[in-house]
């Protein structure tokens, strides 16, 4: 091919690609703007070709240099050398001096628990440590029944409810459960910790938003933080700083899509023993258009009439709540949990619930021992005024007499929280780990003179940075968990000596603080 026939053949091309290129939409225009440009300035033209250029080339060009090593090349030895160094992170972080004392001190109890206990050091002791308020782990009828339960039902039931391990019992179980407690029906999980922390997962999801307290208990929040919901926090028992959250969110999202929203809140707190204002938070609810969900992991046989919880305490339709979340591992001396509410909440959770589903269903005895333990709180509510009786004498002994410590509790809460008080962290310095340190001294002291009694132990408040409100800690606190398994005598004598404990412990010489005076 000589020089005539390839430059005919370009031109061609150029014909071609002039006559392709002119079928495109606005070209037109592009050719004359390309035109006029060159006639009136052709260095523009130039100068706008050579940035066309480079900015396809920028789009083409990786964003990291690829003929440059971007390491450093290592010989045999420097690589032995870092892998002898190397020191793999521990799986866990070394236990803390308070953390060895109380493992060590670690009370291991002999036979059942009761009001009096027997440790393996054969020591019997008075036992408030432990959920046993009505002293039921000792009922005749209920031991009865759970041994005859046992024999026709196995250990076991060996495999997931609503596959092939749903047994009748099971069902007996929730339908007592929702007719004690008034709502259209009731599921029964096989561990109490994972009830809560697996129903807010199977309704909230990712862009839903809930408003929790800040105070709620650690179950809660491994709920909050699976579901992976927006979490609003309002101050601990603060209603008017809930109902300010709550007409922020609605502002938000006046116009954006309409998306779940959920209150989350204890019935009786953990951390601090006092309880919610369950109509206000209903009048609340109903303005703004939110759900509740509310766990009574601690007031389900406790508060109330027949033990009903904070529906029955505060006089509330409980058909008014959306779910409410309980322990049956607590006072009724069973194990599992429950969740009620209407019929469609319950049926959805039996295969969107991960605990549940998941789970091997909870033995038979346990879910037998349940019921039965409802049936006596119902026949006989008087079990329910001896409790108070002693908690009331309980507190006789030790919030107005202490000088060193004061109840956080509900008067109705056989849970008694007592925290220092708030001048004598004050005026000691008292850091929380100097205050664990004391109150574990006390625990020691109390147990030296026949009283078993606990701290409140808890998990840090958030293991996740977008539950993390920076406000909220958890003040180091006893445990007195008050029972009707002893008499009025008994009680008052076991406040006389916890109360002697923490007078005995906070006076000591090397716990004054700075030498400053021991009030």
């Amino acid at each position: 091919m000589d020089l005539h026939e390839v430059q005919s053949q370009l031109v061609d091309w150029l014909s071609e690609a002039s006559y392709q290129f002119q079928k495109v939409p606005g070209s037109a225009v592009l050719i004359r703007y390309v035109r006029s440009s060159y006639q009136n300035d052709p260095v523009r033209s130039a100068i706008e070709l050579i940035l066309v250029i480079f900015f396809i080339r920028y789009l083409l060009s990786p964003s990291y240099s690829t003929s440059k090593q971007n390491f450093i090349k290592l010989t045999e030895d420097e690589i032995d050398e870092l892998v002898d160094e190397w020191v793999p992170e521990p799986l866990v972080s070394p236990q803390t001096s308070l953390e060895e004392i109380e493992s060590e001190k670690l009370p291991i109890l002999v036979g059942p628990t009761g009001p009096k206990s027997k440790l393996a050091n054969g020591k019997t002791v008075t036992n408030l440590a432990s959920y046993n308020f009505y002293n039921l782990n000792a009922n005749e009828q209920i031991k009865e029944k759970a041994i005859q339960t046992l024999r026709t039902y196995g250990v076991g039931p060996c495999g997931p409810p609503q596959f092939y391990g749903t047994q009748d019992v099971h069902m007996k179980t929730e339908a007592d459960i929702a007719s004690y407690l008034g709502t259209e029906g009731c599921i029964v999980y096989a561990q109490a910790f994972s009830t809560i922390s697996s129903v807010i997962p199977a309704f909230c999801k990712r862009g839903d938003v809930i408003i929790a307290d800040r105070a709620v208990n650690y179950s809660i929040r491994k709920g909050l933080e699976v579901s992976r919901s927006n979490i609003k926090w309002y101050n601990h028992g603060d209603m008017q700083d809930l109902e300010r959250v709550m007409q922020k969110v609605v502002q938000e999202q006046a116009r954006k899509k309409l998306t779940r929203r959920f209150i989350v809140t204890e019935a009786l707190f953990e951390a601090t023993g006092d309880i919610s204002d369950l109509p206000k938070l209903i009048e609340l609810k109903e303005k703004y258009k939110f759900r509740i969900i509310l766990d009574e992991t601690w007031s389900f046989g406790v508060l109330g009439r027949t033990g009903r919880g904070l529906t029955e305490a505060q006089n509330v339709d409980p058909t008014q709540l959306d779910m409410i979340v309980g322990s049956l591992a607590g006072p009724l001396c069973a194990g599992g949990g429950f969740c009620a509410g209407p019929k469609d909440v319950v049926e959805h959770q039996r295969i969107s619930a991960a605990s549940y589903t998941f789970s091997a269903a909870l033995p038979a005895m346990l879910a037998m021992i349940a019921s039965e333990s409802l049936n006596v709180l119902q026949s006989n509510p008087e079990i329910l005024l001896q409790c108070r009786e002693n908690i009331k004498a309980m507190r006789g002994q030790l919030d107005p007499r202490s000088d060193w410590v004061m109840c956080t509790s509900a008067p109705e809460n056989p849970i008694m929280v007592l925290v220092l008080k708030p001048e004598v962290v004050k005026a000691r310095r008292l850091a929380v780990e100097d205050q664990e340190r004391l109150l574990q001294e006390c625990v020691d002291e109390s147990l030296a003179n026949g009283v078993l009694i606990t701290r409140l132990k808890g998990m840090p408040v958030s293991t996740s940075n977008g539950l993390k409100d920076g406000i909220w800690i958890v003040q180091p606190a006893l445990k007195v968990c008050v029972t009707s398994g002893l008499s009025k005598k008994e009680i008052e004598k076991a406040g006389t000596t916890i109360r002697h404990a923490i007078t005995k412990v906070m006076t000591r010489k090397t716990n004054n603080k700075l030498g400053l005076p021991s009030a």
